[in-house]
Order: C-alpha cells, then sequence, then structure tokens
C-alpha cells in the first residue's frame, strides 16, 4: 500500500508538472552534439503531447526537453511512431502539410506578433518561418518562408520505436528579428511559445505539450502560449 501510495504522489506531481504554464528551460555546461542521438542529454523530458484542442490522450506518446548556454537554445524530441510518414526534403518546404514532424513556436515578448516557427521531420528535413502577423488587428495572415535562422540545426534519428529530434537555435540570429525583442536570455528571462507534434500516422493527430482552450488558427494562438523560463 505504501509503494501505491507514493507512486500515486509522483505521478500526481509530475501530471501537474508537465500541465503547468511554465517550462523550463535548463542551463547546460555540456556541449551538445546536434546528430538526433539522446543518449548523452541529460536535462529532464517533459511529455507526453496531447491532442492540441482538447488535452485528450495523443495515439503515440512525445515527450520534449529544452536547454541552453550562454550562446544557443536547444531541443530535444522524443517521438514514438510506429508507422513514420515523410522522406528527405529541402529546406523550407512546406512538410507541416505532408510529414510527421516536431514544431517549436517562440514569442519572445508574447505580442502575437514577430514569432518564429521551426518545424523538423523524421528524416531531418527542416523549415523556419517569421510570423509576422496572424490576427485581423495587425493586417491578418503574414508570414515568412523567406526567412532563415543562421546558424539554425537540426537533426533526426529514426529507430525501430519512433524517432528523436534535435534542434539548435542560435540566439544572436534571433536578436536580429525586427521588433521580435529576442533579447538574448539570462536566468529568469521568460519568453511565451509552445511545442508541437503533428502525426500523419493511422490517424492524423495534432499535438501539443500545452493544450489550447480555442479551435482558432490551429497551432498559432500566440495568446495561449505558455512561459518558456530560462533557469539555472
Amino acid at each position: 500500500m505504501r509503494f501505491v501510495a507514493v507512486f500515486s504522489f509522483f505521478l500526481f506531481a509530475y501530471s501537474s508538472t508537465i500541465r503547468s504554464q511554465n517550462i523550463a528551460i535548463h542551463k547546460t555546461a555540456d556541449k551538445v552534439a546536434i546528430d538526433g542521438d539522446l543518449s548523452d542529454w541529460k536535462t529532464p523530458f517533459l511529455g507526453p503531447f496531447v491532442i492540441h484542442n482538447s488535452g485528450e490522450k495523443a495515439t503515440q506518446d512525445t515527450f520534449v526537453s529544452l536547454s541552453w548556454n550562454d550562446e544557443n537554445l536547444y531541443i530535444a524530441y522524443r517521438s514514438a511512431d510506429s508507422k513514420i510518414i515523410g522522406k528527405p526534403q529541402k529546406q523550407d518546404s512546406q512538410i507541416f502539410n505532408t510529414d510527421d514532424l516536431v514544431e517549436i513556436f517562440i514569442d519572445a515578448d508574447g505580442d502575437g506578433k514577430n514569432y518564429i516557427e521551426v518545424g523538423v521531420n523524421a528524416y531531418s528535413a527542416y523549415y523556419d518561418m517569421l510570423l509576422k502577423c496572424i490576427s485581423a488587428e495587425c493586417g491578418g495572415w503574414k508570414t515568412s518562408m523567406l526567412f532563415d535562422i543562421a546558424g539554425l540545426e537540426t537533426a533526426s534519428k529514426i529507430s525501430e520505436n519512433g524517432f528523436c529530434t534535435e534542434i539548435k537555435i542560435p540566439f544572436s540570429s534571433l536578436e536580429k528579428i525586427e521588433n521580435g525583442n529576442f533579447i538574448k536570455p539570462k536566468i529568469g528571462t521568460k519568453w511565451k511559445g509552445n511545442l508541437f507534434r503533428i502525426d500523419y500516422g493511422n490517424t492524423t493527430e495534432y499535438l501539443a505539450l500545452q493544450p489550447y482552450k480555442s479551435l482558432k488558427f490551429g497551432f498559432h494562438q500566440p495568446q495561449e502560449f505558455a512561459v518558456f523560463e530560462f533557469v539555472n
């Protein structure tokens, strides 16, 4: 009985942590190789992802971990996938329409404008996009695939259980985004954002680490983004 009580306590604490609106980004002194091999990844994983607009359980699990140093933001995903959909594609292909992939959206100042989106499929193909505006208040849907994050690195590695993905985003390139207010973070800095997965398997599912209340604009709900907090 004592084991059951202790297990239930930790399960409740775990669920509360991953459903909170603060997502911790842990500082690391380790050199992070972007190769899709997560055996050396040391910061904790959050998840599993849920259906983005209901919070219901996904068919296949997705977990994510974030870390940073003075130069870069690092993101790692573990995606269970029994039927990987996708293929190698050229940079900035619209793989979100066709391929299983993971994504991150970041809005540094939380104003819903000039935020970034990065997506990577199981074959390391990626796109990076600037979302200048999505609401009628700022002029409607304005995006740019011509936008490039200098120094962006991505890598995925396929296994029998699915695929793992790593992303490196240099802070120096984000600082150049006009009106983005991507000031180089320090301990205690808070940005807004969310993490996602599209799973085109037997059943197409749109997944998020933090689910939304609204159905409008799909993943693009900056008013409901969680808080990314840079911690030690």
